[in-house]
């Protein structure tokens, strides 16, 4: 048991840390009891590097097949370090017209990813800030093990 947890405890802070693999950042929230609160707002706090292409920024759901909505609803409040703030709303598809998960599934969970923003340049230094704010009307959304960032730099 104390080895699960140390386990578990380890690998959300290599998580949050932002792992860095083929020079992408990834942010990841592990959601407590598998249920994002409706007011409960994530801060990513990105630390940006020099790439003279741009960044695709991409947003990721890692949800249980219990999940019980089509989509995710979120606002999006990003901060770039010169001060440049954009806002948008996303309606994050789930499940397909047909009822099939739209994500990449395993025997039990899948993972779900949306698009941000695609070739933003940003400057080379300091910060940047997105904000995930969860939209879907109810007060708790049950099924969703954690949700995360993730920005590639373009090639």
């Amino acid at each position: 048991m104390k080895k699960t947890i140390l386990f578990s405890g380890v690998l959300l802070i290599i998580l949050l840390s932002g792992c860095k693999k083929n020079n992408d950042y990834v942010l990841y929230y592990q959601l407590k009891q598998h249920s994002w609160q409706r007011f409960n707002k994530l801060l990513f706090e990105i630390p940006l590097r020099p790439s003279p292409k741009g960044w695709d920024i991409y947003f990721f759901a890692h949800h249980t097949k219990d999940y019980q909505f089509d989509n995710l609803d979120f606002n999006m409040i990003m901060n770039t370090p010169s001060g440049e703030e954009r806002i948008k709303e996303y309606h994050f598809e789930i499940r397909k017209k047909n009822g099939a998960f739209s994500g990449e599934c395993t025997k039990d969970s899948c993972i779900a990813t949306i698009a941000l923003k695609k070739e933003i340049n940003l400057p080379g230094k300091g910060i940047l800030k997105i904000e995930i704010e969860n939209l879907v009307p109810r007060l708790e959304v049950k099924g969703l093990l954690g949700v995360g960032i993730r920005m590639h730099p373009r090639e």
